[in-house]
């Protein structure tokens, strides 16, 4: 973060400044124990807890100031909207640096939180890059990752996520993004926007909001997203399986852990590289990271290399090895029925001697949930041997996967159950909504 005083911090955001004048020096943050020394923790008051209380713990962990709605024991920056204030800093923060950063911000259904990982290895190879940690992608995360940018950035990559028509548009007027990427139109989030064509209008919103002359990168294997290219009159890159796309995918192979190879291919280039993460729908996701480098002038080999060697966040498609040496592959973080094929998909690629896939609730998909769920379940009975349900909202999945279908009651018995069959050989997938809580299956497992 660029240093500030609490009182220079109280005239950005039209606040008032209690206590010592100390000056915050490192990042902001929304959990007191993750605050670091000379940090800014941000309170908010909740239905449970109220944040301002926990301001001591949070100078323990290093904070020296806090922004909030009351003062606390730190130096306080005292505003009317905490969640204003905290965005008026961010996008003051940006404005001292924005003649040298250039703004990356990442929607979609799906895919999200990965593809944002292989968009920051990319900018990264070229220049010093902050990027979403994770899926910190709401009205309070994006600002805090704002806050993490100095006078060295360069790149800065933000994940963008919405609940609601209006969100990503928000988002966008805060950070302004130079490259706007739009990865698909899926089913997440049903129950909020209910229907596919108002989560088409959410995501357009970050094409929409570009900066003058920005890049919009574009999905050229969903029509909803290519159909995008006129909501812009600014450059477009387009990238997927299609021969229309500017960075094309082609000759896709799979390892024996379903880890994929391709060659991504340009007008000018191609270049074959291998990643080494599960999934063959990475391949796509690595296509649009490398459209965002040639958007911001770095080179397609240049682009390959860092994609080759790129870290995802945890809980998506991690491969890890169990004791009893089956393969568990973790894609715990979230689900929905586009993300639970695909990973059902990888599953169904990897060599072993049972594919067993362990599935959760998926959240937020409205008044078709059950229906989808049912659906899942007869496309996972197609790709594994066993499907073991977890949970009550996952019961329409057992359903419809028939007579391959397992039923538990919770996280503690699937892991029981797991724990008791697994053998040398078998393949398990643990995949389910944030809300069901699967990792605490595959950390069990482990």
């Amino acid at each position: 973060m660029i240093p500030l005083s609490i009182s220079d911090i109280a005239a950005i955001v039209d606040g008032t400044a209690k206590g010592d004048d100390v000056t915050v020096t490192a990042p902001a943050v929304l959990d007191g124990r993750q605050a670091e020394p000379g940090g800014l923790f941000v309170a908010f008051p909740g239905e449970q807890v109220d944040g301002h209380d926990f301001a001591e713990q949070a100078g323990a962990s290093g904070a020296v100031a806090v922004l909030g709605s009351r003062p606390t024991a730190l130096p306080t920056v005292v505003a009317r909207d905490a969640e204003a204030a905290l965005q008026a800093l961010a996008a003051h923060v940006l404005d001292l640096i924005r003649d040298d950063v250039r703004v990356v911000g990442v929607t979609g259904s799906q895919g999200k939180t990965g593809t944002k990982d292989l968009i920051a290895a990319v900018l990264a190879s070229a220049a010093p890059t902050v990027a979403t940690a994770g899926s910190r992608n709401n009205e309070l995360g994006v600002p805090i990752t704002m806050l993490r940018a100095d006078a060295t950035t360069r790149f800065l990559a933000l994940e963008m996520g919405a609940r609601r028509v209006g969100d990503i548009a928000a988002l966008a007027r805060l950070a302004a993004p130079d490259v706007g990427v739009v990865l698909n139109v899926g089913q997440a989030h049903m129950s909020y926007f209910g229907t596919r064509e108002a989560i088409a209008a959410a995501k357009g919103e970050l094409v929409q909001g570009l900066a003058p002359g920005g890049t919009a990168v574009l999905n050229a294997d969903d029509p909803r997203v290519a159909a995008m290219r006129d909501l812009t009159d600014g450059p477009v890159l387009t990238y997927g399986l299609d021969e229309s796309a500017d960075v094309r995918v082609v000759n896709v192979t799979l390892d024996r852990l379903s880890r994929p190879s391709f060659t991504l291919r340009t007008a000018d280039a191609e270049i074959r590289l291998s990643l080494p993460h599960v999934g063959a729908h990475l391949a796509g996701n690595a296509a649009a990271a490398a459209a965002v480098g040639l958007a911001v002038g770095v080179p397609l080999e240049v682009a390959a290399r860092a994609l080759s060697r790129a870290s995802l966040s945890k809980w998506r498609m991690e491969l890890r090895d169990l004791a009893c040496g089956a393969t568990l592959v973790d894609d715990s973080y979230n689900a929905n029925p586009d993300s639970g094929r695909a990973a059902l998909d990888s599953l169904a690629a990897i060599a072993g001697e049972r594919r067993i896939a362990v599935l959760g609730e998926m959240a937020e998909l409205g008044d078709d949930a059950a229906q989808e769920h049912r659906v899942m379940g007869a496309y996972a009975a197609r790709r594994a041997d066993v499907v073991v349900a977890v949970g009550a909202g996952a019961r329409p999945i057992a359903e419809g996967a028939g007579a391959k279908a397992v039923v538990v009651d919770s996280n503690a018995a699937a892991a029981q159950w797991l724990g008791e069959r697994l053998r040398g050989g078998d393949v398990v997938l643990v995949k389910g909504s944030r809300e069901a809580g699967l990792d605490a299956i595959a950390s069990a497992l482990e």
